[in-house]
């Protein structure tokens, strides 16, 4: 049995992107400063090994050219969450094809992030402090989502500690014409999140606040600073 669906008309929907992948919509390479002649070389091999890029020559498995969206602002943040998958997947995508996760508050995407950058932080057993900055990005939704909203029957998909499940709903969906899924945040009670699988919904991309999380340490939560 699939989750019910519900109409979703969520405005200021809250994603956070590491910042060290751009400044200021360029590449983090032109801060080098080397010579032009090396920078080209630095950029060709950048662009050849970029999933977004990738995607955008129709040239990934998961997902198509004619699913990706072109001429809107932010375009290229908007298809790089679908073309950059996580190796093992997230929650409800595989690694052959990502989704636009985000939650409608930005202590819900702050808790979301925290809890996954600190998991890397305890596989190298890190013991000093870490700064990491994010951009927030903000989205407008509209559109019939899949509703794991106090679904009992479908509270597998919500498990700490394993994707097994999830990943297999949020492929079942996907094969199915879903549009995404809105789901209670597994990282911050009471907080919702929003998996978008469709690049075409995540309207009205806008850039908003610079978030820094300062861990003491892989064991310690973070302090948080918000820039705006």
């Amino acid at each position: 049995m699939l989750p019910k669906k519900t109409h979703i008309s969520q405005n200021d929907t809250h994603r956070l992107i590491p910042s060290r992948w751009f400044e200021e919509g360029e590449s983090v390479l032109s801060r080098l400063g080397l010579p032009p002649a090396q920078m080209e070389h630095l950029f060709q091999l950048d662009d050849a090994t970029n999933e977004r890029l990738a995607g955008e020559a129709n040239l990934l498995p998961g997902i198509t050219v004619h699913e990706l969206v072109f001429g809107v602002p932010r375009y290229h943040i908007i298809n790089a969450a679908f073309a950059h998958a996580q190796p093992g997947g997230s929650r409800f995508n595989g690694p052959d094809r990502g989704a636009w996760y985000a939650g409608f508050s930005l202590k819900t995407a702050q808790a979301e992030v925290a809890f996954h950058y600190a998991e890397g932080l305890r596989e190298v057993n890190w013991h000093e402090e870490e700064a990491v900055s994010y951009r927030e990005y903000l989205a407008d939704f509209r559109a019939d989502f899949h509703d794991l909203r106090g679904d009992v029957a479908h509270k597998n998909c919500l498990q700490p500690d394993s994707y097994r499940a999830s990943q297999r709903l949020g492929r079942d969906l996907l094969n199915r014409g879903s549009a995404g899924v809105v789901y209670p945040s597994v990282r911050h009670a009471g907080g919702t999140c929003i998996a978008c699988f469709r690049p075409a919904l995540v309207a009205n991309v806008r850039e908003g606040a610079l978030v820094t999380f300062t861990f003491p340490d892989a064991s310690h939560p973070p302090k948080v600073r918000v820039s705006r």
